[in-house]
């Protein structure tokens, strides 16, 4: 198979010259693809790679509600359908009976709906990356910065990988390589 451009990476020694690579990159053309990589959290790095927001808490919310509802429905169908005991007189569908239930089945599948719709959003698991051919990218996961300037199938003129690879170098780049798939 032959090998593909991905994109050009840099090595960032700070975060706060990895935030001014992509402000600069911005300012430049707001259209540009950004990737960054980065071994922890980086306050305001999501703002300015223009990520909006989150998915997770509506998956979370939809299966709280979900878990509560099946959890009711649960309870309900088996003390009023299923098998209906009159038991000191109360009536087959005395609901504060059912909220414990209910509760925690609203936090079981909210939870698992967090875990698994983070999983699928972020695409894991993933056991290969195009970045991950870069030299020194390992050293993400410990005490560098990288910034990935994807190529895009509908650029006009081309992808100039040299010319990205100089501009990441002009804005602080330690290094600046090509990524191939």
């Amino acid at each position: 198979m032959k090998p593909i451009l991905y994109g050009v990476i840099g090595r960032f020694e700070t975060p706060d010259a990895l935030l001014e690579a992509i402000n600069a990159l911005r300012e430049q053309n707001a259209a540009i693809q950004l990737e960054a990589y980065a071994p922890y959290a980086v306050e305001g790095l999501s703002e300015a790679l223009g990520l909006g927001a989150s998915k997770i808490p509506l998956f979370t919310l939809i299966g709280g509600v979900i878990g509560g509802l099946g959890g009711f429905f649960m309870q309900w169908y088996a003390a009023v359908v299923s098998f209906p005991v009159n038991i000191g007189g109360r009536p087959l569908n005395s609901w504060p009976m059912f909220i414990p239930v209910t509760f925690e089945m609203a936090i079981l599948c909210a939870a698992l709906a967090a875990t698994f719709g983070m999983l699928a959003i972020n695409g894991l698991p993933r056991l290969y990356h195009p970045v991950f051919n870069a030299p020194c990218f390992d050293l993400a996961t410990r005490d560098r910065y990288f910034l990935c300037i994807r190529t895009t199938h509908r650029q006009a003129g081309g992808f100039d990988a040299a010319y990205y690879r100089q501009r990441l170098e002009d804005l602080g780049a330690a290094a600046s390589d090509e990524v191939w798939s």
